[in-house]
């Protein structure tokens, strides 16, 4: 397989298909039929033969020519501009997935900018693979329809134009279909073709159009009727209807007053992200995938309850209630026997990979629940998900330590730390916060009292013994998890420390208050209330995350101190968690530089990362990330209800 990047600079879809492309153009996946797995495609180059008479094929991705990307306004049809100056030719190339088929559309308007005329033919190597497997590949010309269809299984992809196919070799070498060597082999058992296009005639100064349609169906039979319905529509026709879609879907949301056009644009793109990243069947992925071989990181496309509580109430307060419930309704589906919700999970609802029970994620669900009912009021949502808050609820009470009355230990907000984690407890206590409400409101009394009571006592401990004086900021948790040497280490430091065994007898190492100061304390208050914004212990810790946290290269604000993660960047959702509290206590200068600091470090297509190079000021990790999205739309939100401009 070619090594794909791990910076994406574009993404289009329709909620089950899902296209990653590069900055010029190259489209680099494809995810069907849902929209984290599996992924299709190797490789997809276009390019021109017969430039001035020469036999060289020049691929749009050659760095001999120069692009220019931008979304068409309001959409999420991607325009990219490939020019090569010095022999007149300009490419417009138009990307977009139409709403209601699973048709990826290309479409290639060569413009001659030259005082000659010129005969050029348009060359695709097509390299898929399909179901993310190499072997078992067939690929096939059919005459019928004058397409190329690569299938394996119950999987199919066809390749059709609006232009007839000059040569085609099925099977073909990039380095055959690069000559032009294709003789015209009809069907094998490989994964690649090459296709040529022509002869493209263009006058002196004018300009010829092409369109590529990439069909998915079920099996080759499937997927070249596809073709064909999608083929029954001008290009002209299926482009006015893309836009149409997209624009009527922007103008759902709850209008927003704007005096800043680039703040707008990085909102406006956020809401037509999100539903990219928003299945069909409700569920949200945190961001199109970028490590397949999981070289850096545990893996992107997976629905986490956590990312997605936030990205629904976003979503929700932008004003998509509807798109909102169908989450919640997916996320029902995910709710383990005992209550919980695991890690993450795959968008057909199988558990996806894990490292552990993260407690976090089944008090964000809550929570988010009843974000959204207080938005809504609509009782009919309570009455639906009663069953669902009460099996959760009752879970979280009875996860608790006896002693500190903090939820037991399980893995931390960033995935890599067994605690009593603060940042849990906060969100463990606006679940139970939350359920409480929903139990009253069904007439369970004695339930919501212990719900509200069991969230009390985690609040009443963080606050009576859970801030360090010494550092000025609450500690991250009780009882870190530690392997032997780190365990020495503390021990040697004078650190509280101790050891127990498990059932089996294997030693757990554990240090008793973990004093690391973290972004994540900020969840104490934003968004789980737990602690008031102007107790004078949180603003000492937000202080604290500000003076300790803050990149002292390019601003912006890191996780924590010491973070090794990528190259330990700033993140945009720590930066926008710091702004959402600065404007809660009314330091609207301070929040406003963040805001600000967040929008200067948008890409030119106005998609948010999770990181920022700390030296480049380019994206550093996964892009888009939904939840730095998220974290944007619920800022502009927080700062229209305290009357800051934005």
């Amino acid at each position: 397989m070619e090594k794909k990047p791990y910076i994406t600079e574009a993404i289009i879809g329709n909620s089950s298909m899902l296209v990653s492309l590069t900055k010029d153009g190259q489209a680099q996946r494809i995810t069907w039929p849902n929209i984290d797995f599996p992924q299709h495609l190797n490789l997809f180059y276009t390019g021109i033969r017969g430039i001035e008479g020469s036999i060289k094929t020049f691929f749009l991705h050659d760095n001999v020519w120069k692009h220019q990307q931008a979304y068409i306004s309001g959409t999420n049809i991607l325009e990219t501009i490939s020019t090569l100056g010095e022999v007149g030719l300009s490419i417009r190339q138009l990307d977009f997935v139409v709403p209601d088929q699973d048709v990826y559309i290309r479409h290639f308007t060569f413009r001659n900018i030259s005082n000659y005329p010129q005969n050029l033919d348009f060359v695709i190597y097509s390299d898929f693979m399909i179901d993310e497997k190499r072997r078992y590949q067939t690929v096939m010309f059919d005459e019928d329809t004058d397409s190329f269809v690569h299938y394996h299984r119950e999987y199919g992809f066809a390749i059709g134009s609006d232009t007839h196919v000059k040569k085609y070799q099925c099977g073909a070498t990039f380095k055959e279909t690069n000559d032009g060597f294709l003789p015209g082999k009809r069907i094998a058992n490989r994964s690649s073709a090459g296709i040529e296009y022509g002869p493209i005639h263009i006058p002196a100064n004018g300009e010829h159009s092409l369109t590529l349609y990439i069909a998915a169906g079920k099996g080759s039979k499937g997927a070249l009727e596809s073709l064909k319905q999608v083929k029954k529509s001008s290009f002209d026709e299926l482009y006015k209807q893309t836009v149409t879609y997209w624009h009527d879907y922007l103008d759902q949301a709850n209008p927003i007053d704007f005096k800043d056009e680039r703040g707008k644009n990085v909102y406006e793109r956020s809401l037509l992200m999100f539903h990219l990243m928003n299945n069909k069947n409700g569920g949200f992925i945190a961001a199109p995938e970028v490590d397949e071989e999981y070289a850096y990181s545990g893996g992107y496309a997976y629905c986490w309850g956590r990312d997605a509580a936030y990205t629904a109430t976003a979503y929700a307060r932008a004003g998509y209630h509807e798109r909102v419930r169908h989450f919640f309704r997916f996320a029902s589906t995910l709710q383990e026997d005992n209550g919980s919700f695991e890690h993450r999970h795959y968008l057909d609802g199988l558990l996806a990979p894990s490292w552990g029970l993260q407690i976090d994620e089944t008090g964000s669900i809550l929570w988010g629940m009843h974000q959204f009912y207080s938005l809504t009021k609509d009782d009919s949502f309570i009455e639906e998900m009663w069953p669902t808050v009460e099996k959760a609820a009752d879970f979280l009470t009875k996860f608790i330590d006896p002693v500190t009355h903090l939820p037991l230990p399980s893995m931390d907000i960033w995935e890599k730390r067994e605690a009593e984690h603060f940042y849990s407890a906060a969100a463990v206590y606006g679940g139970l916060k939350g359920a409480a409400d929903f139990a009253d409101k069904q007439g369970y009394s004695e339930k919501a009292r212990l719900y509200a009571k069991t969230a009390q006592a985690m609040k009443k401990t963080i606050l009576q013994i859970g801030y360090n004086e010494t550092s000025g900021s609450f500690f991250r948790g009780f009882h870190l998890r530690l392997d032997e040497p780190a365990y020495q280490n503390k021990k040697a430091q004078g650190k509280d420390v101790a050891m127990e065994y498990d059932q089996k007898g294997y030693p757990v190492y554990r240090q008793i208050r973990d004093d690391v100061i973290d972004i994540c304390l900020l969840g104490l208050q934003v968004p789980f209330n737990m602690i008031d914004a102007n107790d004078p212990k949180m603003k000492q810790t937000a202080a604290t995350i500000d003076r300790l946290c803050r990149s002292k290269i390019i601003g912006g604000i890191e996780r924590f101190p010491g973070d090794i993660y990528i190259s330990g960047d700033p993140w945009i959702i720590a930066t926008l968690w710091l702004a959402i509290y600065y404007a809660r206590i009314n330091e609207q200068l301070e929040a406003k530089k963040l805001y600000n600091w967040v929008i200067d470090h948008a890409t030119e297509l106005g998609l948010l990362a999770e990181q920022i190079d700390k030296v480049t000021g380019r994206p550093a990790w996964v892009l888009p990330l939904t939840w730095s999205h998220a974290m944007f739309i619920l800022t502009v939100q927080e700062f229209k209800e305290k009357g800051i401009e934005i």
